[in-house]
């Protein structure tokens, strides 16, 4: 089992500078601007618009701009975001399909917000399209208002029910034969995509026993944020011993960002940068956001800090800086090169493969972790295809 490092395209903007934690978007839920307090019940109406006050709007441009550097650093591919903030992951990677050769787009599928057969004829054709290089990343929402802002007015566990459904009978479509299902959520009749390609990989991440048990009968690979690795370690534990018991075998990969430097004096100078740039006012709305989701992954990461900011340094290298006004994936490693894969290779340990990192400003961070931390990497043989360096 080798090392599959993967970026993060940041379409909701991004920032200019190591300064700033851009506008502190969460990737499955609600918005937390640093300047100003947008909670998960906010009124549209008193939101700036998609990219305001940002360094850099999510111009396909710019997106481009990262995607083609992390290819050609090296990186299989990229996490597309989805939350009502965001530019639409389907159509910014099929946009960005045209400007890559083989990076692959890890794009949201939503059960409940699209129907299953119009996804998986969505998910075929851009498999099609681009050669292959589609990966799905189920989200079911972690939050009930993002949710209704869809029109979504199931509960959490019931979107967990559904999304089984949805893959149950999105794998059925992908054989190519006419499928007919009735659900308690998924009523389909006749059914069918032609000629399907190749399957495009399932992802799942949750923290909760229902999201759990959909990752072990459904999902391909599961995610887990970053958290400590005794803590990402339990985890995995209970999703194989949920999969073993059904008879399947799942990869793990992991969701963290990254602050990589030469040096590790280096690395942590951005991070207390970072920290410094943020006010307490924007870390109290922040939390209060993230206290208000029904994620059990959100309340995971938000015990990791507590709201504090003088206890960051959860684990060697792991910092807890960035959930203090972001939701979603709040950690990051933190360290000189070697450091951030120490790190890595002590996930990869746990059984973890698939690494999707992220930093600021996104474009940079690609190259201090696609030439730095990953030549480390491939120097332990870790990166398929390069054996490790032997001393003469």
């Amino acid at each position: 089992m080798t090392v599959d490092l993967h970026w993060f395209l940041p379409t909701s903007g991004d920032s200019r500078s190591d300064l700033s934690l851009g506008n502190a978007v969460g990737e499955r839920g609600s918005r937390v601007q640093t300047g100003g307090g947008v909670g998960p019940r906010a009124d549209l109406r008193d939101l700036a618009p998609l990219g305001a006050g940002q360094d850099r709007e999510p111009t396909i441009g710019y997106l481009g701009q990262i995607a083609r550097s992390a290819e050609q650093l090296g990186f299989s591919g990229a996490l597309l975001p989805t939350s009502t903030w965001c530019e639409d992951p389907w159509v910014v990677a099929s946009a960005l399909a045209a400007q890559t050769e083989r990076f692959r787009f890890l794009i949201a599928i939503r059960p409940g917000l699209t129907s299953v057969t119009l996804a998986a004829q969505m998910a075929a054709t851009l498999q099609r399209v681009s050669g292959g290089r589609l990966l799905l990343n189920v989200v079911t929402g972690g939050d009930d208002a993002e949710q209704r802002r869809f029109g979504d007015t199931l509960a959490k566990d019931a979107r967990y029910a559904r999304a089984a459904e949805a893959l149950q009978v999105l794998r059925a479509l992908w054989t190519g034969s006419r499928v007919t299902f009735h659900g308690e959520h998924v009523h389909v009749d006749g059914a069918q995509i032609a000629d399907p390609p190749a399957w495009p990989e399932i992802h799942l991440g949750g923290s909760s026993p229902a999201a759990l048990d959909v990752a072990a009968r459904h999902a391909d690979v599961y995610l887990t944020w970053g958290e400590p690795p005794a803590q990402v370690a339990e985890k995995l534990d209970r999703v194989r011993d949920r999969a073993d018991a059904v008879g399947r075998e799942l990869a793990y990969g992991i969701r963290l960002h990254a602050i990589a430097r030469p040096t590790a004096d280096e690395a942590w100078a951005v991070a207390d940068r970072l920290l410094a740039g943020l006010d307490h006012d924007a870390i109290r709305r922040a939390q209060e956001t993230q206290r208000a989701s029904q994620s059990e992954g959100q309340r995971r990461m938000s015990d990791l800090h507590g709201g504090r900011t003088d206890a960051l340094e959860v684990s060697p290298n792991l910092w807890a800086g960035v959930g203090l006004v972001r939701g979603g994936a709040g950690t990051a490693l933190v360290g000189s090169y070697e450091d951030v894969a120490d790190r890595i290779a002590e996930y990869h340990d746990l059984g973890i493969d698939r690494f999707i990192l992220s930093g600021y400003p996104h474009l940079e961070e690609a190259y201090h972790v696609g030439e730095g931390v990953r030549a480390v990497i491939a120097a332990r043989g870790l990166l398929a295809g390069t054996p490790p360096l032997v001393a003469a």
